[in-house]
């Protein structure tokens, strides 16, 4: 099993979000039980990592207007199409809008965010690689939040690409697709970019030592 350094990791929380994690304002909702769910493994696993000196990165996707989501085209073919589950992309987490706010409970002043997510990538056109490389000196993540077969996947691999060690929270994840998307996505990551883990093989992996109380 990996062995995590406090003093070189940092949480990447994706899209966790009232536009995903609060069913009644979310555009593109997890079902109430995984948002439950999702919050407070969440909230734990933070707290904890918090504790030994671990820093937490938000990303939130945010769109100027609906223009910037629909220059996909992909996204724009499927727009408002019932067939789709996520039709409603047009109209998801437009900037000001109570969908782009992260999920309070998971918030800490010590916290940083990064607000500026188009894609599912959360590293294009956004400062995170900057945030995790400069201001925090992070060589491994550690992903939590929403979609695990989109946002949490593309991350995965965008982070390996880079060379970073990745570990994705499996208590943490979780996508709006249902379980046979979820689950086929972390088994890709665990063979092909990621340790896979559970909070308490996360924490378990967690050296005591370094900027972190012991």
């Amino acid at each position: 099993m990996i062995r995590l350094d406090p003093k070189t990791t940092a949480v990447v929380a994706i899209d966790m979000h009232r536009g995903h994690l609060d069913p009644s304002v979310a555009t593109l909702p997890l079902p109430a039980e995984s948002c439950r769910r999702v919050i407070g493994a969440a909230r734990e696993l933070f707290a904890k990592l918090r504790d030994r000196g671990v820093p937490i990165v938000h990303v939130v996707t945010s769109y100027r207007d609906p223009a910037e989501s629909l220059s996909n085209p992909f996204w724009k073919a499927i727009a408002e199409d019932p067939g789709m589950k996520r039709s409603a992309a047009s109209r998801h987490n437009m900037a000001g809008g109570p969908g782009t706010q992260v999920i309070p409970e998971l918030l800490d002043p010590r916290d940083v965010v990064v607000d500026r997510k188009k894609r599912y990538d959360c590293f294009h056109g956004t400062d995170l690689d900057f945030v995790l490389q400069r201001k925090l000196g992070a060589r491994t993540v550690v992903l939590t939040g929403v979609n695990t077969n989109s946002c949490v996947l593309c991350t995965a691999f965008e982070a390996n690409a880079r060379d970073y060690a990745v570990v994705v929270a499996a208590d943490c994840v979780d996508t709006m697709d249902g379980p046979e998307m979820h689950g086929f996505a972390l088994r890709n990551m665990a063979i092909t970019v990621a340790w896979v883990l559970r909070n308490d093989e996360i924490l378990a992996s967690v050296e005591l030592t370094g900027r972190g109380k012991e």
